[in-house]
């Protein structure tokens, strides 16, 4: 029943915003408010538990993705991305510069969260594409494929840490195998997939860029010779990179030493977070793209405030996506999914890549159906020799699949590239269950020699 309550309510939703063209913000609020009573969630709850969901999902991504929209317009509004996109250019040619966002995006997803690398590319991809007057979502595709795998598959980023933490699993090992069917799922979920994409959904490859964040990525055009040096505009954009690098590197030198907290090792972490990283990038780029480049400060504020105006109903978006999330989770759908798992017998890695792939078409978040896995899994376990590392990646492919109307990034997805709900779910959902499925096949695989 629970999961039935959960499919009409998609049902409602999707009709409000398509049929009666009702603001998807207000949508999603009304929706979390029936869910929560057919789910029959106590009264006195269910408005704490929608703040709730809004107050964590935007405490969590707020700052990162209006300091991140800054630094971008900074960067976009100086010509710096237009040089990085020049550049790429001229290095990789015409033909291969999807290859390089690709390879971009997957370097990059390795040390960033999936929303900063989002807000970080989208200004360097939407300049190329006005270059090379190709589609800008077919770069911006395969760029958020790179970006999807890396956050699913690859430590450290925070959800798979969480799960090998849980697994006991060898995070270095993750690691590895991660990368190892990262590459081959990147290949098949971007650039091959986006080809595919391209003919069943034309609309959203032909549309001119309208969403939030494309508009970050719109600035006038420069001559080259005034745009500011490659190297500095892309030691701008990396910052945040090299800022988290530094950070994850320490940290994993202190976890393989033992070394317990002091208040180095705090200062380290207080600077590797997304949000310090996100302030320090900024306060450079005020310099490196306006102060040093005699640029007054009222423009580069003006470019400042029209980066996060450019945001604002995204992040209500974004907030509300999160309250329908946790309804659903305060409202025992996650609960009800474990239950139809106990005592499985079936293989372990397919196990886990079940459960987490129902707790996470039925709840949304990817975290949640990955924690929750673990801690049904673990005791199934007992006298498999199973690889852990494995069980960590099949649980994290599970975590991903078939990205809907409850999942936050569903809503960064659209309203980052302008589409529509019909193009999202023909792109973006379609995509994520690709990255899942081959994540199952590529680990099942590897499990026959590990």
């Amino acid at each position: 029943m629970p999961l039935l309550i959960v499919a009409l309510g998609v049902v409602l939703l999707l009709v409000l915003i398509m049929k009666f063209k009702v603001n998807t913000f207000i949508s999603l609020v009304v929706v979390s408010f029936a869910l929560a009573l057919a789910l029959g969630m106590p009264i006195n709850e269910i408005v704490a538990s929608i703040e709730y969901g809004l107050g964590d999902t935007l405490g969590g991504i707020a700052l990162v993705f209006g300091l991140g929209a800054i630094l971008g317009k900074l960067v976009a509004d100086a010509g710096g991305a237009q040089r990085i996109a020049m550049t790429l250019i001229h290095k990789f040619g015409e033909k291969r510069i999807q290859w390089a966002v690709v390879a971009g995006g997957f370097i990059l997803g390795i040390a960033l969260f999936f929303e900063v690398g989002l807000v970080l590319l989208i200004p360097i991809a939407y300049q190329i594409a006005k270059q090379l007057k190709v589609q800008f979502f077919w770069l911006g595709l395969p760029m958020t494929t790179a970006l999807s795998v890396t956050h699913a598959f690859l430590p450290p980023s925070p959800g798979i840490t969480v799960i090998a933490q849980q697994y006991g699993a060898n995070v270095g090992l993750v690691l590895v195998y991660g990368i190892i069917i990262g590459i081959p799922t990147v290949i098949i979920a971007g650039p091959l997939f986006t080809r595919f994409a391209q003919k069943m959904v034309p609309s959203a490859f032909e549309r001119e860029p309208s969403g939030s964040m494309a508009s970050i990525g719109e600035a006038k055009e420069f001559k080259l010779e005034d745009t500011p040096g490659f190297g500095v505009s892309l030691f701008t954009s990396l910052f945040p990179v090299i800022l988290m690098g530094i950070s994850t590197i320490i940290s994993v030198i202190k976890d393989s030493m033992g070394i317990s907290d002091n208040v180095f090792f705090d200062i380290v972490a207080m600077l590797g977070a997304p949000t310090t990283v996100m302030l320090l990038s900024v306060l450079l780029a005020i310099y490196t793209m306006g102060v040093a480049r005699k640029i007054p400060m009222s423009q580069l504020m003006k470019s400042a405030e029209n980066s996060v105006a450019a945001i604002g109903m995204m992040l209500l978006i974004l907030g509300a996506g999160g309250a329908l999330k946790q309804v659903l989770i305060d409202g025992g759908v996650g609960d009800y999914v474990a239950q139809i798992f106990e005592g499985s017998t079936i293989s372990p890695i397919l196990l886990a890549w079940l459960i987490a792939a129902l707790l996470r078409i039925a709840q949304g978040s990817a975290t949640v159906a990955a924690l929750t896995t673990a801690g049904l899994v673990i005791p199934m376990m007992q006298g498999s020799d199973v690889s852990l590392e494995l069980m960590v990646l099949a649980t994290g492919a599970g975590s991903i699949i078939a990205s809907h109307v409850n999942d936050t990034g569903f809503w960064i997805v659209k309203e980052s590239f302008g589409l529509t709900m019909k193009e999202t779910f023909a792109t973006w959902t379609v995509l994520e269950t690709i990255i899942s499925v081959c994540g199952l096949v590529f680990v099942l695989f590897l499990s026959l020699f590990i």
